[in-house]
């Protein structure tokens, strides 16, 4: 009971907190210093998405000859459905990292 009350005066008090708060838009050198901190990191980020894409690549390829090698198997051929949906899934993840980053920053 002690913490549904916390939780509803948390949730009452978040509001006027966040409306109390001046966000003061960034001058133009905070912004140029910001770029240049996120200019490596972007690399970095488009280095690891495109290894992970070659990777899944190579993943649905196995699951695929697991797929179609498993005869008549029923458990080789949901574990080739399972790692497939677990690789698109990674991709999507992957992906759309960054939009739904930009969405909540920008």
């Amino acid at each position: 009971m002690k913490w549904q009350i916390l939780l509803l005066a948390i949730l009452l008090v978040m509001p006027l907190v966040a409306a109390a708060v001046q966000f003061n838009e960034p001058t133009a050198e905070e912004k140029a210093t910001f770029n240049q901190i996120l200019t490596p990191v972007m690399k970095i980020y488009n280095l690891v998405k495109y290894a992970a894409t070659a990777v899944a690549a190579m993943m649905l390829v196995f699951a695929g000859i697991t797929y179609m090698t498993s005869g008549g198997d029923p458990k080789k051929k949901e574990t080739a459905k399972n790692m497939v949906a677990y690789v698109v899934v990674g991709l999507i993840v992957i992906w759309i990292a960054p939009l739904v980053v930009n969405l909540l920053v920008g």
